[in-house]
């Protein structure tokens, strides 16, 4: 959903992928300093030290912020490549499976709720990928990509209800995984 707002988004993505790139680092270097924010917010979930949901939740911020950066400075040194899009999407995986780890871990969230929220997100990556697989692109389809599931994490965790943040990313994430899958079938039809 968040991607269909990129458009409008754009010249600020470009300032923000200029400033980044003139660091003449890569765009996988980028990437992996996501994956380093996202395994810093999970290890604070799992901590569970005082306002710790709200620290996890400005990591997982910032490593989302990085998700962007990566892309952004990909683009503006023309340096796209299988292997960077590989990376960020597996990267992206490990990072969601760690942030959902420690919330476990944590005991912000039961443990059936944590184990519904991650494999219905792990469905949701996993249909985008074989659709693409067949030809069919899903980016912006479906009211739960990776991205509103990681805000709802954040926003509604900071605020101190990661139990319930759990439960609306599940329930998103289902949505999605049937938006996606109607989607797909319908364009396999023509």
């Amino acid at each position: 959903m968040l991607n269909n707002f990129r458009e409008n988004l754009k010249p600020t993505l470009q300032k923000i992928g200029i400033v980044f790139a003139a660091t003449g680092l890569s765009a996988n270097f980028w990437t992996a300093v996501g994956l380093v924010f996202a395994f810093a917010s999970a290890t604070v979930y799992a901590l569970h030290f005082d306002y710790a949901f709200v620290a996890g939740g400005i990591l997982l911020l910032i490593s989302g912020f990085f998700d962007i950066v990566d892309g952004q400075v990909a683009r503006i040194t023309k340096k796209i490549s299988k292997k960077g899009a590989f990376l960020d999407s597996v990267f992206d995986k490990i990072a969601e499976v760690a942030i959902f780890l420690g919330i476990l871990i944590g005991g912000y969230a039961d443990g059936y709720l944590v184990l519904i929220a991650i494999s219905l997100s792990l469905l949701v990556s996993y249909t985008r990928a074989r659709a693409k697989s067949l030809g069919v692109q899903l980016q912006g389809i479906g009211i739960g990509e990776r991205a509103e599931r990681l805000l709802v994490i954040a926003i509604i965790g900071m605020a101190g209800f990661l139990n319930y943040a759990v439960i609306i990313v599940a329930i998103i994430a289902s949505i999605t995984l049937i938006q996606r899958i109607v989607a797909t079938s319908c364009a396999m039809r023509e």
